[in-house]
């Protein structure tokens, strides 16, 4: 069963997907989507895994943060912060897409954290100067005209060709879940996307038991980039999820699933 909780952290309310029981795996999210992506996975949790899944700030169906510009810094406080406040000592961490950089934050502010890394469909290098003028534009969208203006463009980057071609549900879903977001938000995680540092150098540092995953048809963060990654981290294992693009949990969630559960079965 999925519980949704909250609870206070670093001074306001937090909100978050729970279920199992046992060691902590953190799910976080990709942008512009909320916890509620993830509830594939929630619904599917390996026997002996407590699987929390939290909003990032001003993300989902909770009340809008009134943050216009936020770091990277920012979100993995927030992250530590709920550790905190449920008492968890160190857990397996999961980022997808943005949720990789709030990892790799998180990593660098308190490494002894992470039981184990998970980073899906993402990167470490910075963004290009191009890749920040795009930011700045739909930044500008959506403060004009609202998240609808962006929701066709951002989709047709993020779902893998396949899921455009076989799976109007999993575009509808992914709608749904992007439209919930209020604009202030997502501006101020524009604003942490584009000013993220470049995390290359934090790779090498990383020594407990890694999975690097990607879909097969991302062309946001493509598969050469999840090979270095796994190149980089000591003995980080590389699953490719066939048919899927930059949302792969979402696109092929039993497929995600599956690779996720036997990594922390094999690994703890």
């Amino acid at each position: 069963m999925v519980m949704e909780r909250k609870t206070p952290v670093n001074g306001r309310e937090s909100r978050y997907l729970e279920a199992g029981s046992g060691r902590p795996l953190v799910l976080l999210h990709a942008f512009p989507f909320s916890a509620d992506m993830w509830r594939a996975q929630l619904e599917r949790v390996p026997g002996g895994w407590r699987v929390i899944a939290p909003d990032l700030r001003g993300f989902g169906t909770g009340a809008a943060s009134s943050d216009v510009s936020l770091s990277m810094d920012d979100y993995a406080a927030d992250v530590v912060g709920l550790l905190d406040g449920l008492s968890i000592d160190s857990a397996v961490i999961a980022g997808l897409s943005m949720g990789g950089y709030v990892t790799f934050a998180l990593f660098r502010q308190a490494p002894a954290r992470f039981a184990g890394l998970v980073l899906a469909d993402t990167k470490a290098q910075a963004d290009t100067p191009d890749g920040k003028a795009g930011r700045r534009a739909m930044s500008d969208l959506v403060r004009t005209q609202g998240v609808g203006a962006v929701v066709d463009a951002l989709l047709s980057k993020l779902a893998g060709e396949t899921t455009h071609r076989e799976r109007p549900e999993v575009l509808a879903e992914a709608r749904r879940l992007i439209e919930a977001n209020h604009p202030v938000p997502i501006g101020a995680a524009l604003h942490a996307l584009m000013t993220r540092p470049d995390s290359t150098a934090d790779l090498g540092r990383i020594a407990c038991p890694a999975l690097v995953i990607v879909g097969q048809e991302d062309t946001v963060t493509p598969v050469a980039d999840a090979e270095f990654l796994a190149r980089s981290i000591g003995g980080a294992e590389l699953a490719v999820i066939p048919r899927a693009g930059h949302l792969s949990n979402l696109e092929s969630p039993a497929a995600f699933s599956d690779v996720l559960a036997d990594f922390l079965t094999r690994a703890f």
